[in-house]
C-alpha cells in the first residue's frame, strides 16, 4: 500500500468529529505563553506572512482562534470595484471550476458530485443554478480565513448540513467520493444583482466551527438533521451585504464552493485549477 492510500485509510478510521471538537476547545483556550508558542510554531511551519496582519505580533492573540481568523491591514486586499466584475471571496487556490452539467460538479479529474446534495438535498434549492457555473476554492492553513462577498447580495436562505469531516486537501478530493457533499457544511443562498448566488462553506478535519456574520457560530448543533432558515428581503431581520463585506469565517481551514445561474457570468481566462486566489481580485465577468 502506497503512502497516499495509507493517508486516506487513516482518515476513514480517524474519529474525525471527536478530534475536531477537542482541537476546537484547545484553539479557543487562553493558555498564555503556550498559546503564543503554538502560534509562533504555526507561523514558522506554514511560512505565514504576518506583515499583512493588522496585528503582526504573535503575543497579541489570546487564543489560537483569534490568530487563525486574524484581520488584515486596511487596503491590503484592494477590491475590484467594477460592477461588471465578480471578485474572489477568499485567499486560497482554485481546486476546480466550470459549468454545472446535468446537476453535477467536478470534484477532481474523473470525480463528480451532485449540486442538489451539496446544497442540502432539496431540488428547489438547486434548480436556480442548473446550467450555471461553479468554483471550488481551497484554503490552506497559511491563508487568510475570512470569507467575503464576491458581489452585493441579500441573504435568502441559510442551510446547515451535517456530515463527515474529511480533510479537503487535493489528495482527499481525488480519493474520497462526494467529498464536498458528504462533509459538514453551511450553505448561504443570496439574491444578487446577477441572480442567485450560493456560497457553501465546507467543514473539514479539525475545523472547529463555521461562523457567519449574521448568525455567529453555525456548527456544530446536536443531531444529524438538516436545518434551514429563511430570511426576509426587508425589515430588521434582512441581511444586506456589499461586495467585499465579510460574510463568514473558518476556525481552521477548509473550502468554499460558489455557484451561480446560467448566463450570469463567465470566469476570466486567468482563472484555472491551481491558480492562487486573493480576496477582492477579479474572478469572473458578467455576461453582456
Amino acid at each position: 500500500m502506497n503512502l497516499d492510500k495509507v493517508k486516506i485509510a487513516f482518515q476513514y478510521a480517524l474519529p474525525k468529529h471527536g478530534v475536531s471538537r477537542l482541537v476546537g476547545k484547545l484553539a479557543a483556550a487562553k493558555a498564555g505563553k503556550l498559546t503564543t508558542a503554538l502560534i509562533k510554531l504555526f507561523i514558522k511551519q506554514y511560512k505565514i506572512d504576518m506583515s499583512e496582519a493588522l496585528h503582526e505580533a504573535p503575543e497579541h492573540y489570546q487564543t489560537f482562534n483569534e490568530f487563525f481568523t486574524r484581520p488584515l491591514k486596511p487596503g491590503i486586499r484592494p477590491l475590484a470595484e467594477d460592477a461588471n466584475i465578480i471578485a474572489h471571496p477568499v485567499d486560497g487556490a482554485i481546486s476546480q471550476l466550470g459549468e454545472i452539467l446535468d446537476g453535477q460538479l467536478v470534484q477532481a479529474k474523473g470525480h463528480y458530485y451532485s449540486l442538489e446534495a451539496l446544497l442540502g438535498g432539496k431540488a428547489e434549492d438547486a434548480q436556480p443554478f442548473l446550467g450555471g457555473k461553479f468554483a471550488t476554492i481551497y484554503l490552506a492553513p497559511k491563508d487568510y480565513h475570512r470569507i467575503h462577498m464576491p458581489v452585493d447580495g441579500t441573504l435568502k436562505r441559510m442551510i446547515y448540513v451535517p456530515g463527515d469531516l474529511f480533510s479537503v486537501n487535493p489528495l482527499t478530493a481525488q480519493n474520497v467520493p462526494n467529498l464536498f457533499a458528504r462533509n459538514e457544511r453551511v450553505v448561504a443562498i443570496f439574491d444578487t444583482e446577477i441572480g442567485p448566488l450560493a456560497m457553501v462553506l465546507v467543514g473539514a478535519t479539525i475545523v472547529a466551527s463555521i461562523e457567519t456574520i449574521w448568525a455567529g457560530t453555525v456548527t456544530p448543533p446536536a443531531g444529524k438533521d438538516v436545518f434551514s432558515w429563511d430570511y426576509p428581503s426587508t425589515g430588521d431581520r434582512a441581511v444586506h451585504l456589499k461586495k467585499g463585506d465579510e460574510m463568514g469565517r473558518f476556525k481552521l481551514g477548509s473550502t468554499v464552493v460558489l455557484a451561480w445561474g446560467a448566463n450570469q457570468a463567465d470566469f476570466l481566462s486567468t482563472q484555472v485549477p491551481e491558480a492562487v486566489t486573493r480576496m477582492g481580485t477579479p474572478f469572473a465577468k458578467l455576461v453582456d
